[in-house]
């Protein structure tokens, strides 16, 4: 009698814990379907999210070019209505994965101080782009220099300037920086001037040399009348008597000119048999 108390105790004992786990596997699937449909609910959304944000870029990158805004700004805005939309779609997908969309935006806040100060450097920067873009110290295009880099300014986004060296290197230097500190513009004039210094030997006659550099000058159009060229005696060196020439040209034709200015002084000198210096040491040897 005592075991078959015993046995049909056992019996419902392991007849409840089945229904027990049944329960449970059955809680278990139940939740495993909302949190499928949840993920792929946040899926569905990053994809089209991300397709509509793609369109909307396209979309305004099209309408800034018909009112044919500066490239500068036109990046500017473009980066910042990417950012705004990526924001708005992390917070869809982060309300459509359950979590609550009030009491993340609290969290946010409370720790939008603390935030603050660690982002403070990029605010500054954000701050900088404003700026950049109101004054225009330098528009895309633009060859620049400062902050330790040089470079033509190849887009201006939020937070950076992007530069490209002359050597294609790609530069990213904070907006803040630029902003507030001093900033060579090379393209800014439409006109620069072009210095050079041509040493030659003591004994040469320097009305012949200034005839010489005149008449190359001269042969060159793109070296402009107004303001006109100079040519002084600029220094009487140790080994050489340094000829100065100055003279404008246009920004784009800068660099043209310098340089081939260097190359035809230095045949033009040879056939006019005018000597180019080298360093020299006289030695007087006393007498015994």
């Amino acid at each position: 009698m005592l075991l078959s108390s015993l046995l049909n105790a056992t019996f419902l004992s392991a007849g409840s814990k089945g229904v027990d786990v049944e329960q449970l596997l059955s809680k278990l699937l139940d939740w495993g379907i909302e949190v499928g449909k949840d993920l792929l609910g946040a899926i569905i959304i990053y994809i089209v999210g991300r397709f509509i944000i793609k369109q909307v870029g396209r979309l305004l990158a099209r309408i800034l070019e018909k009112r044919k805004l500066e490239i500068s700004v036109q990046t500017f805005l473009r980066s910042l209505v990417s950012i705004l939309l990526n924001l708005i779609l992390a917070f869809a997908i982060v309300s459509r994965l359950g979590v609550e969309t009030t009491s993340f935006a609290a969290l946010l806040a409370s720790a939008g101080v603390a935030i603050g100060m660690a982002l403070s450097g990029n605010l500054s920067n954000f701050a900088g782009g404003l700026i950049i873009l109101v004054f225009k110290p330098f528009k895309v295009g633009d060859y620049i220099e400062g902050q330790n880099a040089n470079g033509t300014v190849r887009e201006i986004q939020i937070f950076h300037t992007i530069l490209t060296t002359v050597d294609n290197k790609v530069i990213y230097v904070p907006n803040g920086a630029l902003s507030s500190n001093a900033i060579t513009n090379y393209s800014k004039q439409e006109t620069r001037r072009a210095e050079w210094v041509f040493g030659v030997e003591y004994g040469e006659d320097f009305e012949k040399v200034k005839a010489v550099l005149q008449r190359i000058i001269d042969a060159d159009p793109r070296i402009l009348k107004d303001p006109a060229p100079m040519i002084a005696l600029g220094a009487l060196s140790a080994s050489s008597v340094d000829i100065k020439v100055r003279a404008w040209a246009k920004t784009a034709d800068y660099w043209d000119v310098y340089f081939d200015m260097n190359k035809i002084v230095y045949d033009t000198f040879n056939k006019e048999g005018i000597g180019f210096p080298f360093p020299q040491l006289t030695v007087h040897q006393a007498k015994d």
